[in-house]
């Protein structure tokens, strides 16, 4: 009986560190890939050649680009601090990553299933500030600090519509673990009670990642490149890459929390496709709005990201919670 429960542990173990490593090349190579979808389906949006040169439809450009990240001089300011310069965008890159743990993309896929993981995914989304904040001031540049500082007061801004968006999901399933939440979309996805919820927590993921028309702390015709001015080489790769995997996270949250998860239609041929499908099928396509919002839509002054933000979404969020409050006690 040793013999056997110690084999059954080690194939556990052994199941779950392939579960992590798998999710993890996963979560990083699409990040990757998101780059060549986004430049190809901008370039067909908007009526022009999107990358076409380096391998069949450009796909890998991608490819060349990592080349060329690794292969470029990493270099370090000799007036920064270098320990904060360096410390940065590894911040950056681990909490993103760090907050797919708790997602969980199909049954039996997923790293860790916590009790409290909608508070695990905050938390994490949270902690991206200070990669920001820490590169800024350790770039000792007024424009990485000027980009910095807005980065700061949006995110932290954005954060708290974020956490109030998702109250009223926390309200109809009380609970705030991930599957839990998935298993309660049963009879109906929460896009539909949540809507006021499901457009805030997106407009506030565009905004925690950086993204246009958000991309105040960036803006190249203010800022050069705003938080991350000084940054070259794979820590600027890191501060990239983390962007778009910000984006997937989003994405992702957005399948779990409001459109059913890995949940797909039960009838016919269609109750046989592998659940992990609806929940990639979902994400993608999220992912593709907000591509086509950054190709549409103009970037605003920041005063006025600021003003939309507590004039607007704050007060949208309470009556959100209001009205389930509401309709969960009657």
């Amino acid at each position: 009986m040793n013999d056997i429960g110690t084999s059954a542990v080690q194939s556990t173990w052994l199941l779950n560190v392939v579960n992590v490593v798998a999710i993890l090349v996963f979560v990083v190579g699409s990040a990757a890939f998101t780059t060549w979808v986004e430049r190809r389906m901008l370039g067909i949006w908007q009526d022009r050649y999107g990358p076409n040169r380096v391998g069949p439809f450009g796909v890998l450009q991608v490819l060349a680009d990592m080349i060329k990240l690794l292969w470029k001089e990493d270099w370090v300011p000799s007036f920064a601090d270098k320990f904060v310069f360096v410390v940065a965008p590894t911040i950056a890159m681990f909490v993103v990553v760090a907050a797919f743990a708790v997602v969980p993309v199909a049954p039996g896929i997923g790293v860790v299933d916590l009790n409290v993981g909608l508070l695990f995914f905050l938390a994490m989304t949270s902690l991206g500030v200070y990669a920001v904040m820490f590169g800024a001031y350790a770039s000792d540049n007024k424009y990485a600090l000027l980009g910095g500082l807005r980065a700061a007061a949006q995110m932290v801004s954005y954060e708290v519509f974020m956490g109030l968006s998702l109250m009223g999901v926390v309200m109809l399933t009380g609970t705030f673990n991930l599957r839990e939440i998935v298993h309660a979309q049963e009879d109906g996805w929460f896009f539909i009670p949540q809507f006021i919820g499901m457009v805030i927590f997106f407009i506030a993921g565009i905004a925690e990642s950086h993204r246009t028309p958000f991309d105040l702390p960036e803006a190249e015709h203010e800022l050069t490149a705003g938080f991350h001015t000084e940054y070259s080489g794979m820590k600027f790769g890191m501060f990239f890459i983390g962007e778009y995997v910000s984006v997937l996270l989003t994405a992702a949250m957005m399948t779990v929390l409001f459109f059913g998860g890995w949940l797909g239609p039960t009838w016919g041929f269609l109750a046989y496709i592998p659940p992990v499908f609806w929940f990639l099928l979902k994400a993608g396509i999220l992912v593709l709005l907000m591509i086509l919002i950054r190709g549409s839509l103009p970037r605003p002054r920041y005063d006025q990201l600021m003003a939309f933000g507590w004039k607007a979404m704050l007060p949208l969020a309470m009556v959100n919670l209001l009205i389930t409050a509401v309709v969960v006690l009657l």
